[in-house]
């Protein structure tokens, strides 16, 4: 078997197997989702493929760290992939570079380089496109797992606050997905005016 096939089992199986069942977003549905988008994405901005290899990675890890917990979770996801990807045949050297993008999804995103905007990109891709909603209803849904206090309302004006401040990185989102994303943040923007809750 490929062993870049074998890698995305691993990892997919590995969240199958020690994710809590309370994460309605970040799981292997978002991981898979995120791995996909971020090699699309890689295509439109040129990469090698020495550095779709190293993306592949760090999307499929970069959740990970929630089998230890929502905190610091980039953190942790780092330390699993320190501990596994040698399996697969990474250096040292190339799961720091793995590193330093999977923490460009720790919001607010700072990406340090071409491969981490694409990540940063890729894990919020979502929010632009036809799937904004029943994201959105998942991850309120895995919050409120959290915090059964947490309402729609508080929800709606986090996700103002958050969409109002977010930006993407790449050519290919900037160019495909933030026209979608504003129609997204407009609508829940009206949403909030009515006061339909």
């Amino acid at each position: 078997m490929d062993i870049d096939v074998r890698m995305k089992d691993f990892f997919l199986d590995l969240l199958d197997k020690e994710l809590s069942e309370n994460y309605f977003f970040h799981n292997r549905h978002h991981t898979l989702y995120v791995y996909e988008k971020a090699l699309e994405i890689a295509v439109h901005e040129d990469c090698s493929e020495d550095d779709k290899r190293l993306l592949a990675a760090a999307a499929l890890c970069h959740d990970t760290g929630y089998i230890k917990g929502k905190l610091n979770h980039e953190e942790e996801s780092c330390n699993l992939a320190r501990r596994f990807l040698p399996d697969f045949g990474f250096s040292n050297l190339e799961i720091e570079k793995i590193c330093i993008v999977i923490m460009a999804t720790k919001i607010p995103q700072k990406p340090q380089d071409k491969l981490g905007e694409i990540l940063a990109d890729a894990d919020l891709e979502y929010l632009g496109t036809d799937l904004a909603s029943s994201e959105a209803d998942k991850l309120f849904q895995e919050i409120f797992a959290g915090n059964s206090a947490f309402t729609l309302l508080e929800w709606d004006a986090m996700q103002v606050e958050f969409i109002s401040h977010h930006q993407y990185f790449t050519a290919f989102c900037k160019a495909h997905r933030e026209p979608r994303k504003q129609l997204y943040l407009a609508e829940i923007q009206v949403r909030l005016t009515k006061s339909d809750y």
